[in-house]
Formats: structure tokens, C-alpha cells, sequence
């Protein structure tokens, strides 16, 4: 997939999300390799967005390649045996990046 297509499919599990019991979590996804790029997952009062940009303020940043990333979003990739076996990189709150998975799966 392409960097656009991986944003849509993040724009579209957006959608899914319920975020009404998150006051605010921001993280930025930089995903590595051909297909990488750079974009965030906000919440913020209940709403949640995705946007193609660098999130200054983030609640953390989770690094990892577009392959993994999609098995992640799909269940198919256990965000804690991912960190540890070195898939899943964390940057900042690795609390919030733990809540993030728990969102998004």
C-alpha cells in the first residue's frame, strides 16, 4: 500500500473509534521504508481525526514500517510483543501509546 492509501484506511477506522472517553490523546505515526510517512491520530473532546502532518504536542510517537503498521491496525500484530521484539519503536508516554492500541483495536 501506499503512504495515501494507509492514511485512508487510518481515516476510515477513525470512523470507528469511539473516542468519548478520552478527553485528549495525540500520536504521531511516522512509518518507515518506500511506503513511509509521517501523520497523527488526534482525539479531542470525543472527536477523532487524522491528518497527513507532524503533531508538535503529541502525546507520544510510535514508529514502525507500513507492513506492521497495518497488521497492528488490524489485529493481526500484538502492540506489546511488537515493542518488545523491537517492530513497535515509542517516542514520549508509553502509557499513551498503550491507550492509543487499545482505541484502535
Amino acid at each position: 500500500m501506499t503512504f495515501k492509501e494507509i492514511l485512508a484506511t487510518v481515516k476510515e477506522k477513525a470512523k470507528e473509534i469511539d473516542g468519548t472517553q478520552t478527553n485528549f490523546l495525540a500520536v504521531q505515526v511516522n512509518l518507515t521504508g518506500e511506503n513511509g510517512g509521517v501523520f497523527y491520530v488526534e482525539i479531542k473532546d470525543g472527536k477523532v481525526s487524522a491528518e497527513p502532518y507532524e503533531y508538535n504536542d503529541r502525546s507520544c510517537a510510535i514508529t514502525m514500517s507500513p507492513e506492521n503498521f497495518l497488521k497492528f491496525l488490524n489485529g493481526k500484530l500484538d502492540p506489546v510483543l511488537a515493542f518488545t521484539t523491537g517492530k513497535l519503536k515509542v517516542d514520549g508516554d508509553v502509557g499513551k501509546a498503550l491507550e492509543f492500541s487499545k482505541l484502535v483495536r
